[in-house]
């Protein structure tokens, strides 16, 4: 008797952690639905945010994350112009240039109690190829 199960492979460096990582697609729906409790954090470089950047995200290098979401809500509003996000909130992204940098800034947040919050895994360098920037 044989079984056949379906099943679906994907690249290594494309795997999703499930409950950690979300895909282009899942970032430019939230993006593109009216949200204003989304914040998208690019977690690179300086230099690197400065050749290009996903529209709206702030800019909190991955060095600095943990300090970043431990300060109180005036001063995080004060340092980077948003409201800082409540420890539920459930569309809080972090990315770099390709995955891991950001994957390392989303388990600190985790860490410091933002459960829900997520990896851009394919990072800006995904997003500036099917964006065409």
């Amino acid at each position: 008797m044989t079984i056949n199960i379906p099943f679906k492979c994907a690249p290594v460096n494309k795997m999703a952690n499930s409950d950690k990582d979300i895909s282009y697609s899942d970032l430019k729906a939230l993006l593109t639905k009216s949200n204003k409790g989304l914040l998208v954090v690019d977690v690179r470089t300086k230099e690197e945010v400065d050749r290009g950047h996903i529209p709206g995200s702030i800019h909190i290098p991955v060095d600095t994350v943990e300090s970043a979401l431990a300060l109180d809500p005036a001063e995080f509003q004060a340092k980077y112009g948003v409201p800082k996000p409540p420890l539920d909130t459930p569309e809080l992204v972090f990315h770099c240039q390709m995955g891991r940098r950001g994957g390392v800034a989303t388990d600190k947040a985790r860490g410091l109690g933002f459960q829900k919050a997520v990896n851009y895994a394919g990072g800006y360098q995904e997003w500036s190829e099917k964006e065409g920037s």
